[in-house]
């Protein structure tokens, strides 16, 4: 890795290693309220494989109190910022907050905003496209429902939902930005926000095919689209974007700048060991400009394969379904004794509360989910602090991400045989869209433990409620998934 520049993993024994930083953090996380598990994180030979039982840990010893999860939220990010660097040209190393330290009013900037109103008419009600067609009033509220009943969705979403459905008018976001980070991100809320008639920020990377569909797309929408662009004569699209792994101080600066408040939402990806870095810059400019601007609120989406503590109720219905599934009489036991007790194993223990949901996909590895716990981290520490935070876990949803993976496609092709619904990419993000609506306008109570803000409003595809711990049905969702594609 040597030669990287921006934010880059710290060099271990001559090498940028992923691995060692990984563990580390993780380790660091743990210490203040289990410091057993953070000599096992420490002691852990192979990170690669052995990552999940350390990443469940963080989830489990921040179960006894708000005090404990906060603790490890904090130790977390602080063993991130600590340990990731600054590389302005890939010859040297300064620590992460050299980025974004002065960066703020620093001047003059490279990047001016470009303002861009769109043509359109907002809408005037909440729609969201399911299966070719656009659910409004009436049908929405049967199709949540529908969503509920079949435990796909947690009532508390419902329940968000329905008070946006009956307050069109806060749809608009009158007097916020949104900051899209990530703006091309299929399960962002760029277009449904747009469409609304919001103020949209949008910061992505300076890629002129990128700029030209993104502005293509919502030219017709009714909202104000806010560009960082370079001076110069060419097209807008030729000068649009921002890379925030390389370019973290002039985009805090930007981002800074906006008229407010503002909301930052961070929908950024990248694969492998970069998905780390990206999330390290987004977290580093978050507090940059939340430092200049306390007033700020913060936006992000969850992945469902993840760890998550959930409801007794989540619990009871996964009991009951584990009862009544009729493959307990015809294969469960076979199949079960033929894989060692690997396959179709129950979801929790009957009565647990809160049960502990292990939907983690092995083969998404370990950088991605301290990608995502990172957001997680943040999440709890600012919503502690007084922050308003809207944090909402996201559908199984056939993104271009996932379709790629051809197990993981596999996968969702045969998960509705256990339960589980995978989203179109149209409704996954149109529904977290009015998620982030509700959570900004209505201002939710936060609730006891962290792990109850993580689980309200959840649409995790019945992952949570399905009778069989996920990854023990997994592989069997993929041979009927490929199956019947074949």
């Amino acid at each position: 890795m040597s030669g990287e520049r921006g934010v880059v993993f710290p060099e271990v024994d001559g090498r940028r290693s992923t691995s060692a930083t990984g563990r580390a953090v993780v380790a660091d996380a743990l210490e203040p309220v289990d410091p057993v598990g953070a000599a096992a994180a420490r002691r852990e030979t192979n990170w690669r494989s052995g990552y999940l039982t350390h990443f469940r840990r963080l989830v489990e010893a921040g179960l006894p109190s708000y005090g404990d999860a906060r603790s490890i939220a904090e130790s977390g990010l602080a063993a991130v910022h600590d340990r990731m660097r600054w590389s302005p040209d890939g010859t040297g190393e300064q620590p992460l907050s050299a980025a974004v330290g002065g960066a703020v009013g620093a001047s003059p900037s490279p990047v001016g905003p470009e303002v861009l109103t769109g043509g359109g008419e907002p809408d005037t009600a909440l729609t969201i496209p399911y299966h070719g067609r656009r659910l409004a009033g009436d049908d929405l509220r049967r199709q949540l429902d529908a969503w509920v009943d079949s435990g796909v969705v947690e009532p508390s979403l419902r329940e968000a939902v329905t008070a946006v459905l009956e307050n069109p008018d806060w749809l608009r976001l009158d007097g916020r930005t949104v900051v899209v980070l990530g703006a091309a991100a299929e399960m962002g809320p760029l277009r449904s926000l747009l469409r609304w008639g919001a103020t949209v920020a949008a910061v992505d990377l300076p890629r002129p095919e990128l700029w030209s569909r993104l502005l293509d797309d919502t030219s017709s929408l009714a909202g104000r689209l806010v560009l960082p662009v370079r001076a110069g004569d060419a097209p807008v699209h030729e000068r649009a974007g921002l890379d925030l792994l390389h370019d973290l101080p002039v985009a805090t600066a930007w981002v800074a700048g906006l008229e407010g408040p503002l909301v930052l939402g961070n929908y950024v990806y990248a694969d492998g060991g970069t998905n780390v870095r990206v999330s390290t810059a987004v977290d580093a400019l978050t507090e940059a400009v939340r430092r200049q601007r306390s007033d700020t609120a913060l936006s992000f989406l969850a992945t469902p394969t993840d760890v998550f503590a959930v409801p007794p109720d989540a619990v009871a219905a996964a009991t009951e379904a584990y009862a009544q599934r009729r493959t307990s009489k015809v294969l469960r036991v076979p199949l079960r004794t033929l894989s060692g007790g690997r396959l179709l194993r129950r979801n929790y223990v009957p009565g647990e509360d809160p049960g502990i949901n292990d939907s983690v996909v092995l083969q998404q590895g370990p950088n991605y989910l301290l990608a995502k716990r990172i957001q997680r981290w943040r999440a709890t520490a600012a919503r502690a602090s007084g922050t308003t935070v809207s944090f909402k876990v996201a559908p199984p949803t056939r993104t271009r991400s996932v379709v790629k993976n051809r197990a993981l496609a596999a996968a969702y092709s045969g998960a509705h045989r256990f339960g589980v619904e995978v989203f179109e990419p149209g409704t996954a993000n149109t529904l977290m869209a009015a998620l982030l609506v509700h959570d900004l306008v209505a201002r939710p109570a936060a609730q006891d433990h962290p792990w109850q803000d993580e689980a309200y409003g959840a649409a995790h595809g019945g992952l949570w409620r399905c009778a069989y711990d996920p990854r023990s049905a997994l592989g069997l969702a993929a041979l009927l998934g490929a199956a019947s594609a074949r």
